[in-house]
């Protein structure tokens, strides 16, 4: 008795074929990756050139003459305390979006109590309202409130986010609940179970919740805009340079804009350099990437 058995050849691809798939698929990645990046290098040398340079050679990646006197100027019309107020604003957002967050998220994913599931689902169901539909009813809390033209303003209503909530609530879920049982046979209670022993493992979604909150925080424009309306002390950086564009109107000193756009850009960039590793694993774990 004889067996018969299919046989299919594999199909081999040369090496040479293969290279110059290679080459070509790096030569496209590069060239997406100068599309990209051309706008933001043409900034920085923009920054650093004078204006007459800028209105006569505007898309030169060189500046003739280096100079720093977009960034002089750029300290000489307040855009320093702008910046200081982002910094501050973005920085307390962060720590406390931070903590509330993950005790909020812990609670709701460890701690059983009536209507736990219709809490969650409702505070999910806040991130499908778009963010301009609520400009105005902040807007009057906030005037009723007294906190127009204040930090308070400023930093209260964004203590806490929907967001924030989900991504730690997500995260907690994947910690097993054998861990917090064994210290709890330990003699830990609950706060210091979650302080010690749960938050330490959160360190991921906690990274990428940092990197979320000061990076919201720090580029926020509309919600500065209703509550800023005379005190220009307390504009943040994206605020000022949106009416340091509109206010020189014909005048405006291109590279002193750049200069302020540069300073905007430049920390978030570093904190994602240095941060990106963590900030994938927040992501990947935390079950927002569907």
């Amino acid at each position: 008795m004889t067996t018969s058995s299919a046989y299919t050849p594999t199909r081999q691809i040369s090496p040479w074929r293969e290279n110059l798939r290679l080459v070509l698929s790096y030569a496209l990645l590069f060239l997406i990756a100068l599309i990209f990046l051309y706008p933001f290098v043409l900034a920085i040398s923009t920054s650093f050139k004078t204006l007459p340079e800028i209105n006569e050679r505007p898309v030169a990646l060189i500046p003739q003459t280096f100079t720093l006197e977009g960034y002089q100027r750029m300290f000489s019309l307040n855009v320093g305390r702008w910046a200081l107020n982002s910094l501050l604003i973005a920085t307390i957002v962060t720590i406390s979006n931070v903590l509330f967050a993950a005790l909020a998220g812990y609670a709701l994913t460890r701690i059983a109590f009536p209507g736990s599931r219709f809490v969650f689902l409702a505070i999910i169901g806040t991130m499908m309202i778009p963010g301009i539909v609520q400009l105005i009813p902040m807007f009057i809390v906030l005037k009723s409130l007294n906190m127009i033209d204040s930090y308070s303003g400023l930093i209260v209503p964004k203590m806490v986010t929907a967001f924030g909530i989900f991504l730690m609530a997500q995260f907690f879920e994947a910690i097993p609940r054998e861990i917090e049982e064994a210290a709890r046979i330990d003699g830990a209670n609950r706060f210091r179970t979650f302080f010690q022993v749960v938050l330490p493992l959160a360190r991921p979604a906690i990274v990428a919740l940092v990197i979320f909150s000061f990076q919201g925080s720090w580029n926020e424009f509309m919600h500065p805009l209703i509550v800023i309306t005379t005190n220009q002390d307390l504009y943040t950086l994206p605020l000022g340079l949106a009416f340091l564009r509109g206010g020189l109107g014909q005048n405006l000193q291109w590279n002193a804009l750049l200069a302020g756009s540069m300073l905007t850009t430049l920390p978030m960039a570093l904190i994602f350099l240095f941060f990106q590793r963590y900030f994938i694993e927040g992501i990947s774990y935390s079950g927002v990437k569907g």
